[in-house]
């Protein structure tokens, strides 16, 4: 007896769970990289809204020709969405990101060299709208539904303020360089993010915890492994049958119509049409280059906020209450526009960055709910309508301006847009799986 005791001294204990005590779970550095790929990602998006003026000064091009690029390239964005989200589930999301930031670099290096304005649709719009649209937000919804069972609302959160963050902090540095240098040495600068986030992604990112001997952070020990990849079927008839499943649905055209919304009032007006907005009121391009960056800075505080909140409430509702108070912010910025920066832009910019695209991780968390395993596919669907919306507002706002010398209708109509949308996003019923919030919805 003596020496059995001896004996099973000598042998370590072995943890009951893959999550070892007292060390950070892996999936927290795999949402770290996914969050740096996503920022660099996000650099190419920050460029429009400063390229608009110096286009039009060097090659004559009207705000309507540049806008059409732009929107070619938000519609790529949300169609691609969909298809990436099945290749990633067939050949891995290591695979997809490194070729997407690739695209990315080379549309944006491509342009320093083009003459004409169809070769910035075929660089900003088809190059790089394909690239950003493999690492849109289905890329937010695969990571977090691969590696997270626990913290999938906050984790949803931090990775969308990734997006939309880097898009917007980007602003100052690139206007100072289109402004000192000019828009060549910016568009370089792109490409260099571009490029230096390929070498984290192939050597850090992983496609599942299964890959490292792993369950998803916080998943039950009797958990089942996910299938690997390049199982099942292929990647286009994934996504297209995920599509006319969920299509047959209320809850997904409310999805589909509410993310339009968001998107018309986000990436296709502001993002676009603030910057030469708020110059044809007298401000410099600099300044309200930092104002776009001051609402990158706080939507990284609402959108991991929103998740938080989505992790322990009705999504609904937080849906309704976010869209109904940005369409009032909307239709009172025609008032704030000035040639200065004075206390009310600054409250509607602090108050746009908390709101900026807090809808994402409740629409996740629905998409979840309704359509089970098949979320992050429906959810590329449902975002493939948030860029259908904001490429044709960019696209409209553009010929807006040049009808009629001013953004105020665009404004306006966004707002009444936004209280549409508030109105939708209550109408949606909870899925079976809802539970007290995105938290309790998991996999089902």
């Amino acid at each position: 007896m003596p020496e059995d005791r001896r004996v099973t001294q000598t042998v370590p204990a072995r943890p009951s769970s893959p999550r070892r005590v007292g060390r950070i779970h892996r999936a927290w550095w795999v949402a770290l990289v996914a969050f740096v790929a996503l920022v660099g990602a996000a650099a190419f998006r920050a460029t429009p809204s400063v390229m608009i003026e110096p286009f039009r000064e060097e090659f004559g091009w009207s705000h309507g020709t540049i806008s059409f690029a732009i929107s070619v390239n938000i519609m790529l964005y949300g169609l691609t969405s969909p298809f990436a989200a099945a290749l990633m589930e067939r050949f891995g999301m290591r695979r997809v990101v490194s070729l997407a930031l690739s695209l990315v670099a080379a549309g944006s290096g491509l342009t320093v060299f083009m003459t004409a304005s169809w070769q910035l649709v075929l660089c900003w719009g088809l190059l790089v709208g394909l690239g950003t649209g493999s690492m849109a937000l289905a890329f937010v919804a695969t990571v977090t539904d691969r590696w997270f069972v626990a913290r999938r609302g906050l984790v949803s959160g931090i990775l969308t303020a990734g997006t939309a963050t880097g898009q917007l902090v980007f602003l100052p540095l690139l206007a100072v360089l289109v402004q000192d240098r000019g828009w060549r040495p910016a568009s370089l600068v792109v490409t260099a993010v571009a490029l230096a986030a390929v070498p984290l992604v192939w050597f850090l990112l992983r496609d599942r915890p299964e890959d490292v001997g792993l369950r998803a952070y916080g998943a039950p020990l009797d958990t089942p492994a996910s299938p690997p990849p390049g199982s099942g079927t292929g990647a286009g008839r994934r996504a297209i049958g995920a599509l006319t499943s969920a299509a047959r649905t209320k809850a997904f055209w409310l999805l589909a119509g509410t993310f339009a919304i968001c998107g018309a009032s986000t990436n296709g007006l502001v993002g676009t049409h603030f910057v030469p907005a708020a110059h044809d009121h007298g401000m410099p391009v600099t300044t309200a280059a930092g104002l776009l960056a001051v609402i990158g800075i706080f939507d990284l505080v609402g959108t991991v906020a929103s998740g938080w909140l989505t992790d322990r409430f009705d999504p609904r509702l937080l849906l309704g209450v976010y869209y109904a108070l940005r369409g009032v912010s909307l239709m009172v910025l025609p008032l704030l526009l000035a040639d200065t920066v004075h206390p009310p832009m600054l409250f509607f910019i602090v108050f746009y960055g908390l709101d900026w695209v807090a809808t994402v991780p409740p629409t996740i968390a629905l998409c979840r709910e309704h359509f089970g395993a098949s979320g992050p596919i429906v959810f590329g669907w449902v975002l493939a309508s948030h860029q259908i919306g904001a490429a044709l507002v960019a696209f409209g706002a553009g010929l807006t301006r040049d009808a009629y010398g001013s953004y105020d209708i665009a404004w306006i109509g966004a707002g009444a847009l936004c209280a549409m949308a508030a109105a939708m996003a209550l109408a949606i019923r909870r899925g079976v799986g809802a539970g007290a919030g995105a938290g309790a919805a998991v996999g089902t």
